[in-house]
């Protein structure tokens, strides 16, 4: 019996020492522990609407990170969403990704910007922020249709489903007409705090703030490297928008419409000029324009005011045609180019009729055709009708080679000769009579 005590105190000792080596590799595996280390963390913002400035701004920003060696990437999310297919892009972007992404919401990320989040490593709350109500919406601002949803439901639960949270809660942000039982009734949409988020799984951890959240992840906050968007690429962010982006088309056309109406080159054509500026320069920065796009609309003007001098209709079809490929070509999408640019030119023709039913077309035609009237009393004299020498006889007072001067109904006149010389003094008649110009011929 007192054999066998050495042995059983030596199992005891042995079960403790596996017991504690296991609760201490689980310590030091749990996320935001002392254990996770990394070399270089980069912060970068996720902020306002999500749409393609953002996508081209979040791919130049990774590819930095990636080129500094960072093994750390911070999104600060904080927007209201935006359009689903950027917040797509840069949900595929976030997966690819060999860095660890954390996604940081302090406020809100709703819709697209929920979507954003889900495609992260981790998912880091503070108190009072919010995320989820993903349902899609038109530019109308109604539910988009049931197919669309479908698809857009499919690809939150895939995201949800990446990092092993429930697909369900991610499908119960997105469908209205759907019941899901101890979420939310049919007809609303799910939205959720960050004590809520935690207790479904959908949020990691939730901190005070930023300087929790870096302690948390071990990262000193003067070694963080903030990645922000340039001036550039926050002016793209901004002309990128399909709001945005429709109403710079339409000043811009409406712009040259008023121009024409008003006397001279001034405040219309300028905004005018702005507009379109401001329209290729930030699809530019964003990557979606190149200079073939601003060539053709270039050229397209250039034909269009050549069509003045060159009446016809061909030149001004071809500068039209040119116009409308280049601005819809420069646009990140077609369809979205195509849609802006015909509420643009609705918006353009009903004020090209109002200024025509108050100017009237003089207004419009006073740019190309001359309106001023010559006096006599400002020196100037028209010449003389003398269609009524047609058929005339008269006398050569001089050789004509072919001009010269007659002499019909006892005036000298100013004539040429239809052909060949005419000596003085031979007899002639006037066969034709074009304005100021006589032509005579020999009288046989």
């Amino acid at each position: 019996m007192t054999a066998t005590r050495p042995a059983l105190r030596r199992v005891r000792l042995l079960f403790s020492f596996l017991c504690l080596m296991m609760g201490l590799s689980m310590f030091l595996a749990a996320p935001g522990t002392f254990a996770q280390s990394y070399q270089k963390a980069v912060w970068i913002p996720v902020d306002n609407t999500i749409e393609r400035g953002l996508e081209s701004f979040l791919e130049r920003a990774f590819a930095d990170a990636q080129e500094q060696q960072a093994d750390l990437v911070i999104l600060h999310i904080n927007t209201p969403g935006g359009e689903v297919d950027a917040a797509d892009q840069i949900g595929q972007l976030i997966r690819q990704s060999p860095m660890h992404t954390i996604a940081y919401i302090d406020n809100q990320a709703f819709s697209a910007g929920t979507y954003i989040a889900l495609n992260a490593n981790e998912i880091i709350m503070t108190p009072g922020s919010s995320m989820g109500a993903a349902t899609p919406i038109d530019l109308a601002g109604n539910a988009a249709d049931i197919k669309f949803i479908s698809g857009w439901s499919k690809k939150m639960s895939a995201a949800a489903s990446l990092n092993n949270r429930n697909p369900d809660v991610a499908r119960a942000m997105v469908e209205m007409d759907t019941e899901f039982p101890g979420l939310k009734p049919k007809g609303t949409v799910l939205s959720l705090d960050a004590q809520q988020a935690k207790k479904l799984g959908y949020a990691d951890r939730v901190v005070s703030g930023k300087e929790e959240l870096l302690a948390s992840l071990g990262v000193p906050g003067d070694s963080l490297q903030v990645i922000e968007p340039t001036g550039g690429e926050k002016v793209a962010r901004w002309v990128t928008s399909p709001y945005v982006m429709s109403l710079l088309l339409v000043i811009g056309l409406v712009g040259i419409v008023v121009e024409l109406f008003a006397p001279g080159f001034g405040v219309a054509g300028t905004i005018s000029l702005v507009s379109f500026g401001l329209y290729f320069f930030g699809h530019y920065v964003a990557g979606f324009a190149n200079w073939l796009h601003i060539g053709l609309f270039v050229i397209g003007i250039l034909l269009m005011i050549l069509e003045i001098f060159l009446p016809g209709g061909i030149v001004g079809a071809i500068g039209f045609i040119s116009i409308v490929t280049g601005l819809v070509m420069a646009a990140y999408d077609t369809q979205q180019g195509l849609a802006s640019l015909g509420l643009a030119a609705i918006v353009t023709a009903l004020v090209a009729f109002l200024l025509i039913k108050r100017y009237g077309v003089k207004g419009l035609l006073g740019k190309f055709v001359l309106g001023d009237a010559q006096r006599n009393e400002e020196g100037y004299v028209a010449p003389k009708d003398q269609r009524d020498l047609a058929g005339k006889t008269g006398v050569a007072l001089t050789p004509l080679r072919p001009a010269g001067v007659v002499k019909v109904d006892g005036k000298r006149v100013d004539a040429v000769s239809a052909g060949g010389f005419i000596d003085a003094g031979t007899a002639i008649v006037v066969v034709q009579v074009e304005g100021t110009r006589v032509v005579v011929a020999e009288q046989e």
